[in-house]
């Protein structure tokens, strides 16, 4: 089997495309925490609190509510547009500055 779908056959596959996707279950273990959020074009969104999954019914698309550290004011982005988020320690930022 190994031999005929070559040595890349996980790519072929979409199992590595698939693991390395930001998904809901993923988005939902960040809900309420401070977090970077790395995008798939390259850009960074530095310190928001994710409040909440939203989901378009008409464009079946999931979106992520943001709240920027500090302010009232949220924004959404698309799920699909997000890379990976990191997780940040505020604990750390607030006794440094």
């Amino acid at each position: 089997m190994q031999a005929v779908l070559g040595e890349n056959s996980r790519e072929r596959l979409g199992v590595v495309k698939n693991m390395d996707m930001f998904s809901v279950n993923t988005a939902k273990s960040f809900l309420g925490k401070n977090v970077n959020l790395h995008l798939k074009d390259g850009s960074v969104i530095v310190n928001v609190v994710l409040s909440e999954i939203q989901r378009d019914e008409y464009e079946r698309k999931a979106f992520v509510e943001c709240i920027p550290y500090g302010n009232r004011n949220s924004f959404r982005i698309p799920l699909k547009s997000v890379a990976w988020a990191e997780l940040l320690n505020l604990n750390l930022i607030l006794t440094s500055g």
